[in-house]
Parts: C-alpha cells; sequence; structure tokens
C-alpha cells in the first residue's frame, strides 16, 4: 500500500498545475489548426463548406452504445460547423436486434441512412456472423449509391473489417478514406473465447485488414498504445493520428451523490458504493472484482453497484449469486439524459480489460468517469493506458489483474478518505475539462479533417 499512499501525495500536489494549464492547453490546441477569421473577428477552424463526410458504424443514435454515442456527439458537430454529414448504420440497436428503426431520417442537421439486414441478434456467433454479413452487403450498396469524387469516407470498426469493402469503394469512388480505430480486429478475436480464430484465418484477416489501413488517408488511432501496435503493422506514421475519445459534458457533469435520485431510491444512504456503468464484454475481466466483494462482504456498508449489460455481466451476476454475495446490485442501461445521476450514484468507478488487450482496445467508459468527476480505479495491466492516465494525474488508482486483495484494501482506503477521494475527483474533472470533452474531440477531427486537404493526404493505391 505504499505506492499508494505516495500516489494520494501526487494527486493532490498536481492540481494546482493542472488548473494553470487549461487556458494555455485551448491557445496550443487552436494553434495547430488551420484558421481563418470570422465576422466578429475571432478564429475558427478553417470551414470546408459543403464537404461531405460520410460515416459508417452498425448503430446510431438513439442507440446508447459507447461507439454510437461517440459518432453521435460528432457528427451533430461536425454538421453544426458547416460539414455536409451522412451516416451510414442499421435499422437496429444494440440491445434490441428486433429494432426497426427509419430508413431515412435527419437528425439535428445528419442525414441518417439505415441500411436494411438480418436481425439474428448477438447472443450466438453463428448469429452475429450472419447479421455482420448482411450489413456488408447492404452497407457496400449504400457507399457505391452515397460516395462520390473527393467526399471524406470515415469507417468505423463495427462490424469488424469494415474498412475493407470501404476502402475499395474509396478507390472507385476517388474519396479519402479515414479509418476510425476503436478496437483492432482480428487480434481481438483470436485473443478471446472459446471460438478463437484459426491462425491461418487470422493472418488472412490481418493481411486485408493491413490494406485497408495503408490505402487510409488518414487512421484515427484511440490511445498511444494502439498508435504502436498499427506502427508495427507498417502503416505509415504520416497517416496515424491519436484522437482519444471523449464523453459530452452537455449529458454527463459532476453531482453530489446526495443529489443523486438513483442513490436514494436504491437506499444507499451511508454506503460506499463502488460502480461499473457501460459494456462488460469478453474483452473485460470481473474476476479481480468479484473475489474483492467476497473479501469484502462482511463490510455491510460497501456496495457494488453494476449498470449496464453485455456477455459478461450475466455471467457476474450468476457468479455473484453462486458465491450468495449480498454486496451487489444490478440494473440495465440508463438512458443518456439520467448519466449525470446514475454516474453520481457511485463514490468509485471501476474499469478492467483483459491485459493482453492492451493496445487493441482502451475502456471509453473512463471518459464519462472523468465527466463525472469520481475518482477511477483502473483493474488490468498496470503499465497500460488507463493506468498510465489515472496515475500520472492522480485522479485513480491501477490494480493489476488478478491482485483481488490489493483492489480490496484500495478500497477500503478509498471509503476511509472522503478527502482523498475529493481530491481524485477534481483532479478527474480538471482533466476532462482540459483534454477530453466532446468538443476537444470534434476540433481534433476538424484539424485531421483540414490536413486531408491543406497536405495533399490522397489514398494511395491498393497494392
Amino acid at each position: 500500500m505504499n505506492a499508494v499512499v505516495d500516489f494520494s501525495k501526487a494527486a493532490g500536489s498536481a492540481l494546482s498545475a493542472n488548473a494553470s494549464s487549461l487556458t494555455s492547453y485551448r491557445v496550443i490546441l487552436d494553434s495547430a489548426i488551420p484558421q481563418h477569421q470570422t465576422a466578429d473577428g475571432t478564429a475558427d477552424v478553417v470551414s470546408l463548406g459543403g464537404e461531405r463526410l460520410i460515416f459508417i458504424n452498425r448503430f446510431y443514435h438513439p442507440d446508447v452504445s459507447a461507439t454510437s454515442q461517440m459518432l453521435y456527439d460528432l457528427t451533430r458537430r461536425l454538421a453544426r460547423c458547416g460539414y455536409e454529414v451522412h451516416v451510414i448504420c442499421s435499422r437496429q440497436l444494440y440491445g434490441d436486434a428486433k429494432a426497426h428503426l427509419p430508413a431515412h431520417e435527419i437528425i439535428e442537421g445528419v442525414h441518417v441512412h439505415r441500411v436494411m439486414g438480418t436481425r439474428f441478434g448477438r447472443d450466438q456467433l453463428s448469429a452475429r456472423a450472419i447479421d455482420y454479413a448482411s450489413f456488408y452487403l447492404w452497407a457496400f450498396v449504400m457507399m457505391l449509391k452515397l460516395v462520390r469524387n473527393d467526399d471524406v469516407l470515415i469507417v468505423k470498426t463495427d462490424p469488424p473489417l469494415i474498412s475493407v469493402p470501404a476502402a475499395l469503394v474509396s478507390r472507385l469512388r476517388g474519396a479519402h478514406l479515414v479509418n476510425w480505430l476503436q478496437d483492432l480486429f482480428p487480434e481481438v478475436a483470436s485473443l478471446l473465447g472459446h471460438h478463437r480464430i484459426p491462425r491461418w484465418a487470422g493472418a488472412m484477416l490481418r493481411w486485408l485488414r493491413d490494406r485497408s489501413l495503408k490505402a487510409a488517408a488518414i487512421n484515427v488511432v484511440i490511445g498511444e498504445n494502439m498508435k504502436q501496435c498499427v506502427l508495427a503493422r507498417g502503416v505509415p506514421s504520416q497517416s496515424i493520428r491519436v484522437i482519444e475519445n471523449w464523453s459530452d459534458g452537455e449529458f454527463v457533469t459532476p453531482k453530489a451523490t446526495v443529489e443523486s435520485r438513483l442513490h436514494s431510491k436504491l437506499e444507499l444512504d451511508g454506503k460506499f458504493v463502488v460502480g461499473y456503468s457501460g459494456n462488460l464484454g469478453r474483452a473485460h475481466e470481473f474476476e479481480t472484482m468479484l473475489k474483492a466483494a467476497i473479501q469484502l462482504q462482511h463490510h455491510k456498508d460497501v456496495v457494488f453497484l453494476m449498470i449496464g449489460g453485455g456477455a459478461r455481466m450475466q455471467q457476474l451476476r450468476s457468479a455473484v449469486d453462486a458465491a450468495g454475495l449480498r454486496n451487489f446490485l444490478f440494473l440495465p442501461y440508463q438512458p443518456r439524459h439520467a448519466l449525470s445521476d446514475s454516474m453520481a450514484a457511485v463514490d468509485v468507478h471501476l474499469t478492467c480489460l483483459l491485459p493482453e488487450l492492451e493496445g487493441l482496445i482502451v475502456p471509453s467508459k473512463f471518459y464519462g468517469i472523468l465527466a463525472a468527476g469520481r475518482p477511477t480505479v483502473a483493474i488490468g495491466d498496470t503499465a497500460g493506458e488507463i493506468a498510465h492516465i489515472v496515475m500520472r494525474h492522480g485522479c485513480g488508482v491501477a490494480v493489476q489483474t488478478g491482485h483481488y486483495r490489493q483492489l480490496a484494501d484500495i478500497l477500503l482506503m478509498l471509503k476511509s478518505d472522503a478527502n482523498l477521494r475529493s481530491v481524485m475527483g477534481k483532479r478527474a474533472r480538471e482533466l476532462f475539462v482540459a483534454q477530453h470533452t466532446a468538443d476537444h474531440g470534434a476540433l481534433r477531427w476538424r484539424k485531421a479533417l483540414a490536413d486531408i486537404r491543406t497536405t495533399g493526404l490522397m489514398v494511395p493505391a491498393l497494392a
């Protein structure tokens, strides 16, 4: 626990330095972007009025999954800036394959094109593969219909390898391809589950994926570790931009725990609440948390509040029942307008990622925790992306996967030290305001898009 004590001192001493850096950070960020003078004399990013941006992701607003929310945050901001923004997505919701959203609508200036497809859902791998295949087909048809010469085609990573047909369409239409990498497939799939990809198939899929990355004008990655993974695949460094994920401060703002309606509804007064909010999927590990909860089960004032879903959430619920634990509460995903309230119901938030996936995935829920002004306990590789941020900025603690006794000790320490929690929470919010708002993300994206024009980045040949 000595490392934790030293860390808490570092957290307190760093607060003043961050406060003085907020203004300078924005000056540096703004100066890096092509600008002109607006009518009122203020500087703005170069407006490429009428430039067409076409995004592809399987889900979009009103879907509440993390990738959908970030895409919604970005596209509506870009539409406000004068871009002509289109989104190609499915007619489903992440949690409801039977949903039937409109084929076309305009949401806050964004043209949403929802393609047809099968609706088998996510419960079985074979069903998911069929849904993927149908989306590939109809998204490809829609791309051919929409994409024009000199458009910018921006492709996320759901479904996996959608960048491959997008690269072909970009070449055929003379468009600029931008890959927005939320994870690296097939590496993630090769490391997870009982249905691992055969070595020969993985090699073929990596070759296809790498060709689509090398064919892009820009590849946006969400962390420095992911950048190193992409560089290791032979992707040119000049095409890579690091744009970390974010949270939208319009929806998540700090609130005192006593002001949380959910906290009151669940009768959590006098409890120390350890929370997890969002997807608990195959990339996440819950055994460390579960074993820590077993260690803490006799501390009647410690409660674990799990909000969300995912492949492993039901597994965790079953494991909790099997262990006879009474210190867990489970809730479904909360609507976005209620996020501030649900995040405020928690004293300390957890993130978790399998160590072997470091550099392949970055848990996006971390940025919502920053926005809520709460400490993060990052379970995973203590040399990983999120662990590095929380330790560097003093907004949480990192715990190595499997070290459940240390996790239990850290939670008890945070429970007993409200001042330390306050310092970490304040530090988290300051970091969010300085670097990780949706407006920061949109500004970085506008710079990346401007780079395509100002530096002459074009789609290289698919060789």
